[in-house]
């Protein structure tokens, strides 16, 4: 076996927009064993050779499927018997149809027809929210392709073993590290897992419940199951999504358990919180790290864990927002008659800029947002809320991306409405 890229450690690694684009200036396959070749892409694509053909794990994205097809391509040894989707998002099974041959099985996991059916039938209200969080940070210049329409051979309930050139793979299902048909190969006999993106885009990082973009929620008991069947695996290699392999049986046993014990943590702070009364928005402010139990943040973040577990427990009532919460009028109904009492959008502005001086960037954007709600052009509102949002994006230190992502376009959203830049 050929000597393997460890990742950094956790905190030292490169940052998610950095992993999300590394196949941009990649020109050669990385050989993560003799055997294992990876293509960098928004989720990596990777080639298994065995003396009976060829195995992929995941094809990349559409538009970058030439490129990961001429990476691979120079250690092509024999037909492409199977390619397995670890999971139903475009980022790991656009690129499909460049790969395809004749004979070449297709293997998904229980549900990805539906869920991409779910994801492709709401891409008129998916597409525009990802594309004011990812259009920025992908810079891919334009609109992407279209997702191929795939439809699996295989559909993996629980668990497939396949056999193919003197190599075992046990395909394994482990649901909702970030989609319920998450799947994660296992070779046995090399000790080696491909977990896709189970763990998330970053190794050892919380995982992202909900995200920005929405999706269906990931509960918490389920991805603890899916983290346990891996840890149990006893691997020495663990192939992931982005970046480079994670090595070493102990090191991989070791972050696993924290791992585990740091998404435990936060699943038993927000119970101990709901039944000792306190509402979900205190839960959110008061969250905060056991020394030695921090894990990354770079997608996924506590606060929002602890946010999204209150929701799949608790529904979408907050008992605290009252009567009107049950029906379809919202709080921004009454912004025009708000805006009157306080004696027009501007004083709400200059009320803002106090809150904003005053170090209260999140007050300032709720009186902003109520102005803006009575008068949308107004201009001291709209610098007002901008000024917040550049403080919240100092505040954050640019360490989670998907925060800093939308707190970039809030703030181009109202450099555009003031028509600065132009």
């Amino acid at each position: 076996m050929a000597e393997t890229k460890e990742a950094p450690a956790n905190g030292d690694g490169p940052k998610l927009a950095g992993l999300v684009r590394s196949g941009d200036e990649q020109t050669d396959a990385i050989a993560v064993t003799d055997f294992i070749f990876q293509a960098n892409d928004i989720s990596n694509a990777y080639l298994v050779t065995t003396s009976e053909g060829d195995v992929m794990i995941n094809t990349g994205f559409m538009d970058n499927a030439e490129r990961t097809r001429r990476l691979l391509a120079p250690h092509r040894t024999g037909p492409l018997a199977f390619i397995v989707l670890t999971q139903s998002h475009a980022d790991h099974y656009g690129g499909l149809p460049e790969f395809l041959e004749e004979g070449t099985q297709v293997i998904g996991g229980p549900g990805f027809d539906e869920a991409v059916g779910d994801m492709m039938g709401l891409q008129p209200f998916f597409g525009p929210r990802s594309g004011k969080l990812w259009g920025s940070t992908l810079k891919r210049g334009g609109t992407p392709k279209p997702p191929p329409d795939v439809k699996p051979d295989i559909l993996v309930d629980r668990k497939l073993t396949l056999d193919l050139g003197g190599r075992t793979f046990e395909i394994i299902s482990t649901p909702e590290g970030e989609t319920i048909d998450a799947l994660t190969v296992w070779m046995p006999k090399e000790k080696i897992a491909f977990t896709g993106n189970v763990f998330g885009p970053v190794w050892l990082s919380m995982p992202f419940l909900n995200t920005l973009r929405g999706d269906k929620p990931r509960l918490v008991r389920n991805y603890l199951k899916s983290l346990e069947t891996i840890r149990d695996l006893g691997a020495e290699i663990v192939i992931t999504g982005h970046g480079d392999a994670i090595v070493g049986k102990d090191r991989i046993k070791a972050d696993l358990d924290k791992l585990h014990a740091a998404v435990s943590y936060v699943r038993d702070y927000t119970f101990e919180g709901m039944n000792a009364g306190k509402d979900v928005h205190t839960l959110m402010r008061e969250f905060a790290w056991p020394e030695g139990l921090e894990i990354g943040e770079f997608h996924g973040k506590a606060s929002w864990a602890v946010k999204s577990i209150w929701r799949e427990y608790a529904g979408w009532l907050h008992y605290e927002d009252g009567t009107t919460a049950l029906y379809g009028v919202p709080r921004s109904s009454v912004d025009a008659d708000l805006a009157e009492l306080a004696g027009g959008a501007e004083k709400l502005a200059e009320r803002a800029q106090a809150k904003l001086d005053a170090g209260k960037p999140l007050e300032a954007i709720h009186l902003v947002d109520v102005a803006l709600g009575a008068e949308p052009g107004n201009v001291p509102a709209l610098k007002v809320r901008k000024a917040a949002n550049e403080v919240l994006l100092k505040e954050c230190g640019g360490k989670n991306l998907s925060e800093t992502m939308w707190l970039r376009s809030e703030i181009a959203e109202c450099e555009k409405l003031l028509g600065e830049g132009a």
